[in-house]
């Protein structure tokens, strides 16, 4: 299911009949968890990488214990509204952008409270991505549906979320998917999915491979 914000977001998209890459932005696009790990670490907690998560993993420093799965939700939220305008650009990401942006329209999938999406855009336009932000809730599948069903054919889509790609693979099978893990401290808890395109830790091996799929 959609929300209605994201819904609203969706339907103020136009598309030109060029083929479509969908992108995600934390771990994607910019940096998240070498900052995030920054602030929780100005208020004595620490990420622990043993495992893909986030609740259960973020630690007292004086005593190990994880946080309560409530504090988390509410340090990933402040998190948000106070870092997100500043995050930084991982190597390559925005030059790819712009290359497929050449070929393909493209639109950036992100979930992050509806209330930091203009720090988002703000943040990304600062790196210079002149493209469309969509803010999310929950699965990506059903939104990434919404954007095969109207946009140009073939659609790529990139993210770093292993539940996120399996999502899009149920609703839009047809979609190319890229599973892009720029932190090996995680990714080496991700057994492959067979269904993606191409895993990979670099925009150097990502940019090429989506540039022969938008190809054709």
């Amino acid at each position: 299911m959609i929300s209605e914000i994201t819904q609203g977001q969706l339907a103020t998209l136009s598309f030109t009949g060029r083929p479509l890459v969908v992108c995600d932005v934390d771990e994607v696009i910019v940096h998240f968890t070498r900052d995030f790990e920054d602030y929780i670490g100005l208020q004595g907690l620490w990420l622990d990488t043993s495992s893909f998560a986030l609740n259960g993993n973020i630690r007292e420093r004086e005593t190990n214990t994880p946080a309560p799965e409530a504090l988390v939700a509410e340090l990933i939220g402040d998190f948000f509204e106070q870092r997100t305008r500043t995050m930084q650009e991982i190597d390559g990401a925005v030059a790819s952008l712009l290359a497929f942006g050449e070929a393909a329209d493209v639109v950036l999938l992100t979930n992050l409270p509806h209330t930091a999406g203009d720090h988002r855009r703000e943040n990304l336009r600062s790196h210079g991505l002149p493209y469309p932000v969509v803010t999310n809730s929950g699965p990506k599948g059903p939104a990434i549906r919404n954007l095969w069903d109207r946009g140009g054919k073939p659609m790529v889509f990139i993210d770093d979320s292993p539940s996120y790609l399996a999502s899009a693979h149920d609703y839009a099978p047809e979609v190319k998917l890229i599973h892009f893990l720029h932190d090996d401290r995680f990714a080496r808890h991700i057994a492959p999915l067979d269904y993606v395109s191409l895993r990979t830790a670099s925009w150097d091996e990502a940019r090429p491979h989506i540039l022969r799929l938008i190809a054709g």
